[in-house]
């Protein structure tokens, strides 16, 4: 993943495996998902994977939103 449409594509991807289908964009908020602790972890080890980056669960964790998780992402990528 090389671009910040590619991440989010990815990010809504693993959420609908988490939470199932839905219409998922960047202004979704992850408080809204009822995600675990393990649905994070999975998604940053697929996330870290594709962009070649180590995605510190705990500031990844803070991210209100799917855009807001791929803009950290992006920040990372880009470091």
């Amino acid at each position: 993943m090389e671009t910040r449409e590619e991440i989010v594509a990815a990010i809504i991807e693993r959420v609908k495996a988490y939470a199932g289908d839905g219409d998922y964009t960047e202004a979704t908020a992850f408080a809204d998902l009822n995600l675990k602790s393990s649905n994070y972890s999975q998604m940053i080890n697929v996330l870290e994977d594709g962009c070649d980056v180590e995605i510190p669960y705990m500031e990844f964790k803070r991210k209100k939103t799917i855009g807001e998780a791929a803009d950290f992402i992006m920040n990372l990528v880009e470091c």
